[in-house]
């Protein structure tokens, strides 16, 4: 079984200044790669704002793309690993800006990583966290948060991630006691853009004054 590699500063790409009192770390999809959702940082955030795009660990079993671990495969057996290499990486991230200070924004398998790794046990002390079109992993409870709010958006004719994920991820972070917003639009399984509103205003209340 293939399992990821130790982390490595080359499996990310990085937009504005490394040091800065903002960071938004972003994580790609099932099939994707670090640059599918820099397009959407530039629209998001000013120049000031450190950004990074992590790179899933694995290849992609379609022969192109990254993932952070095999969606094929029964029962996810890669997840474990997926999870502490991750957590790992944001570590190391924090540096040269602290975690306090950043927000993880994942899209579908990116944000059922970023919900994972944040809010499971003793989460991560995040600024903030933004899911697109995620999905709880199995037996994924939500722990002890220092995370105020989180914002989930999913479309609400998603083929390939149901909308009821989104409802269901909500549904649970309430219960943990967690502030939780679920924006849908009409649409399927992408960021649309008239999200963007919605997202900006929410990294801007995030994010330490």
């Amino acid at each position: 079984m293939t399992t990821p590699s130790s982390p490595a500063s080359d499996d990310l790409i990085r937009l504005g200044p490394q040091q800065s009192e903002r960071r938004l770390v972003l994580l790609h999809g099932w099939g994707a790669d670090a640059d599918d959702l820099l397009d959407l940082a530039e629209l998001l955030v000013e120049p000031a704002v450190s950004v990074v795009a992590l790179r899933a660990p694995l290849p992609h079993p379609g022969g192109s793309g990254r993932q952070w671990y095999d969606l094929q495969q029964p029962n996810w057996p890669q997840l474990p690993a997926a999870r502490t290499h991750l957590r790992q990486r944001l570590e190391q991230l924090a540096t040269d800006v602290p975690l306090e200070q950043t927000v993880l924004l994942g899209f579908s398998q990116g944000a059922a990583m970023a919900l994972d790794v944040s809010t499971s046990g003793a989460g991560l002390p995040l600024a903030g966290l933004i899911s697109c079109s995620g999905y709880p992993h199995p037996d994924w409870q939500p722990g002890v948060q220092a995370i105020k709010k989180i914002l989930l958006t999913h479309g609400e004719q998603d083929p390939v991630v149901p909308y009821g994920a989104s409802e269901a991820l909500q549904e649970q972070l309430r219960q943990g006691g967690i502030e939780t917003d679920l924006i849908s639009f009409i649409g399927g399984h992408t960021i649309d853009s008239s999200l963007f509103p919605a997202l900006r205003h929410y990294l801007a209340g995030q994010w330490p004054a």
